[in-house]
């Protein structure tokens, strides 16, 4: 996760820290059709201006979107403009520090799940499945380092988009060390598992990215990733 991408989502949810526009945000989300700015405050028993206020505060975070419809059958001149809708937005937002990435793990293994129909064994198809997703991050990095780029260039470019997978690399002279695990808590209940498949992803990235020179091993420790990658 960026700097830029944290401050989105933190914004976006604190937006929620106001009384009046959680109150808001829970009635719109509660409706089985979008509501308009008259509707809510009718049901809040709050001022229409503030209800208005507050709910494109809220569309503005991206936490609710906003339709138009026409709610009577009136057409054509003096009909009025259509009324502005609310409902919720599809935009999903989480914040958690240190950053962790369950949706990745668990996309993971579903696909490793699925993989088992013909009898292949839950750790093999998870180790295929993370080894086809660090092999999009490596081509991820290497695009974005561009044609006939550096080894420095490309080492940065790789540190940036483990970033954005939550590993908060950090460089250490020809090591790269993971300051974040972002499956920590599976990582602990099921270590095996879960630092195999780790493993393999990252073993991934690097060998797509060849001309950085480095290699990918087990090296458990606290408080972080438990691979390291540095100079083979």
């Amino acid at each position: 996760m960026t700097n830029d991408d944290l401050a989105e989502r933190v914004a976006s949810i604190a937006a929620l820290a106001d009384p009046i526009r959680r109150d808001l945000y829970s009635y719109v989300t509660a409706q089985p059709a979008p509501v308009s700015r008259d509707q809510a405050s009718d049901a809040l028993g709050i001022a229409r201006h503030t209800a208005k206020f507050h709910l494109d505060k809220l569309a503005g975070e991206g936490l609710l979107d906003i339709d138009f419809k026409r709610l009577t059958e009136r057409r054509g001149p003096g009909a009025g403009r259509p009324t502005k809708m609310y409902r919720r937005s599809s935009r999903q937002l989480s914040v958690t520090l240190p950053e962790r990435r369950y949706d990745l793990a668990a996309q993971l293994l579903a696909s490793a799940i699925d993989a088992t129909a013909d009898g292949t064994r839950i750790n093999d198809t998870l180790k295929a499945a993370a080894t086809d997703s660090g092999r999009a991050v490596g081509d991820q990095a290497r695009a974005a380092a561009g044609p006939q780029a550096s080894r420095e260039q490309l080492l940065d470019c790789t540190c940036e988009a483990l970033s954005e997978r939550g590993y908060a690399p950090r460089r250490t002279g020809g090591t790269i060390v993971l300051s974040n695990c972002p499956f920590d808590t599976l990582a602990r209940e099921h270590t095996q598992l879960i630092c195999g498949m780790n493993l393999a992803m990252l073993a991934a990235v690097i060998e797509q990215i060849q001309e950085t020179a480095l290699s990918a091993r087990l090296e458990p420790a606290t408080n972080r990733c438990c691979v390291v990658l540095d100079a083979s």
